[in-house]
């Protein structure tokens, strides 16, 4: 079975379901795949929007995630620059792909917006990060500026909004869609 995993690096709770994804996986024997998608292109085409764009849910969906991290034992730290703008990281995303350093790129990128907290949206800040994980800046950011990228992801994007995506993190199994990293276990029990 596969898990398609719709994914932007500007989410808090995209980044748990990414860290919580390979214990699914070692459970069931699923594959994952994960298409990259920009948040901010569906939140526009859909009308929706941030929960921290609402306080009251923003706050308890911060202390929900650290009770999640906490139980998964997984790291997890508040970007100080959140919301941060994830067009060239998703770029980079779609790009890679099909590339052998494309799960490379993903981890560090999460972890270097959630548990490190970096401001990735600092291209010099984003590079160091980059570098420190084994990845060249250089070549990474010609990605992020070849056409190629920026149609893949377009297209992903406007693919996911017509197949009823209006978050991240979105699943889809046997076509069946999931939404939010708290609906993991609907996810894992539709794989087993």
């Amino acid at each position: 079975m596969v898990i398609e995993f719709l994914f932007d690096f500007g989410s808090p709770t995209t980044y748990l379901a990414h860290k919580r994804l390979p214990a699914i996986i070692a459970r069931t024997g699923a594959t994952v795949d994960y298409v990259p998608v920009l948040l901010g292109g569906v939140f526009k085409a859909t009308g929706n929007a941030s929960p921290v764009s609402v306080p009251a849910k923003g706050a308890y969906m911060n202390a929900d995630m650290g009770r999640f991290a906490a139980r998964e034992g997984i790291v997890l730290n508040f970007n100080p620059h959140f919301p941060i703008n994830t067009l060239q990281l998703m770029r980079i995303a779609a790009g890679l792909k099909d590339d052998a350093r494309f799960e490379a790129y993903v981890d560090a990128t999460f972890d270097a917006m959630w548990a490190q907290p970096v401001n990735m949206g600092d291209p010099a800040a984003a590079a160091a990060a980059f570098a420190a994980a084994g990845l060249d800046p250089a070549e990474l950011g010609a990605i992020a500026e070849a056409q190629a990228s920026k149609d893949r992801l377009k297209a992903a994007t406007e693919a996911a909004v017509a197949r009823g995506v209006f978050g991240a993190p979105t699943f889809f199994v046997d076509g069946a869609m999931y939404f939010g990293q708290d609906r993991l276990d609907w996810v894992e029990a539709a794989v087993a």
